[in-house]
């Protein structure tokens, strides 16, 4: 470790959490998630880190600290998924607390939960959808906290205030106030992916090979499609309609990444390369993403944009260096 301080990574998906706190000084020495290949891609991207592929609900506080060393951590950090919370989800329950409380994805919050009950970090930071505090959830959420020996600050961030090219609003529950610097300007989808070469079958940036081609009837709309509009809406929760293959302005942040979303290059008719959609959620090219190309495109979608994990870790480093945490 750097400094001293250990991170622990809960649901660590392709790693931008833990590659925002790793470019800020901190040191990941554990990571968990049950996707294998978003596992393998943490692995190939923190040589350091021990990575387990494992369903968190079978691993018990005795396990953890074993994988520990009996160390506890300075920081446990994690992203359960959102998909019982957000709205974009058309088959999330309709009562806020059974999100929570009975849909068996949605209980892996809680499991988040009992695991900093047993490792009692100085730090914990829990990433997820504002729609997390829906309803009655808000309260149930802070006496779940209260129980494991925290009290809890529900901290609203949008990714695009820290240098990331692309709008997310996310929720991240911590036991500190957070609040990271934010930059001046705002970066655009032309400063992200401007640069970079033409796709190809073998490319010298990693993830950057030529995209899925789309069918005849989609690449005739494409090609009618001005910057900001899509080809698709589909329906989310409440049956709000959303928008896919989006034609990004380049001049502008891209809309939210999403794992199953997937945008139009500003000015070529075609898909955005992996490579392409993972600078605009702040990852370097260095951070490289295995498996199949659908899996490489939800692990970035599904990431913590790095540029802004990055802003809240430098915050709690701060703090830590200085005594305040």
């Amino acid at each position: 470790m750097r400094n001293g301080y250990s991170v622990v990574d809960l649901f660590c998906g392709g790693g931008g959490f833990s590659r925002g706190f790793e470019d800020a000084g901190l040191t990941t020495v554990l990571a968990i998630d049950n996707n294998r290949a978003a596992a393998r891609t943490f692995a190939g991207n923190f040589s350091n880190a021990v990575v387990l592929v494992e369903d968190i609900r079978s691993l018990s506080c005795d396990d953890l600290l074993y994988l520990l060393n009996n160390k506890r951590p300075t920081i446990v950090i994690g992203s359960p998924p959102c998909e019982p919370f957000t709205g974009a989800n058309p088959a999330r329950k309709k009562e806020p607390l059974d999100r929570l409380y009975k849909d068996p994805v949605g209980q892996l919050v809680l499991e988040f939960i009992r695991i900093i009950e047993c490792l009692q970090p100085k730090i914990f930071v829990m990433e997820n959808v504002p729609a997390l505090l829906e309803g009655d959830l808000k309260v149930a959420l802070k006496e779940e906290f209260r129980r494991a020996g925290f009290n809890v600050v529900f901290n609203i961030l949008r990714a695009e205030d820290y240098g990331t090219p692309s709008h997310r609003v996310r929720l991240f529950a911590s036991n500190i106030p957070l609040r990271p610097k934010k930059l001046r300007r705002r970066v655009s989808v032309w400063d992200a992916i401007g640069d970079l070469p033409e796709p190809s079958e073998d490319p010298v940036i990693p993830n950057h090979e030529k995209p899925p081609r789309l069918s005849k009837r989609k690449l005739k709309r494409v090609t009618r499609l001005q910057w900001g509009r899509s080809v698709i809406l589909y329906e989310g929760a409440g049956g709000r309609r959303l928008p896919n293959l989006i034609r990004l302005h380049p001049h502008k942040v891209a809309p939210t990444v999403l794992g199953c979303s997937r945008f139009i290059h500003p000015f070529e008719d075609r898909l955005l390369t992996v490579r392409e959609q993972a600078r605009l959620m702040g990852f370097p090219d260095d951070h490289v993403f295995l498996g199949g190309r659908d899996e490489q495109y939800n692990q970035v979608g599904e990431a913590v944009p790095p540029t802004m994990a990055k802003a809240i870790a430098s915050y709690i480093l701060n703090l830590l260096v200085g005594g305040n945490a």
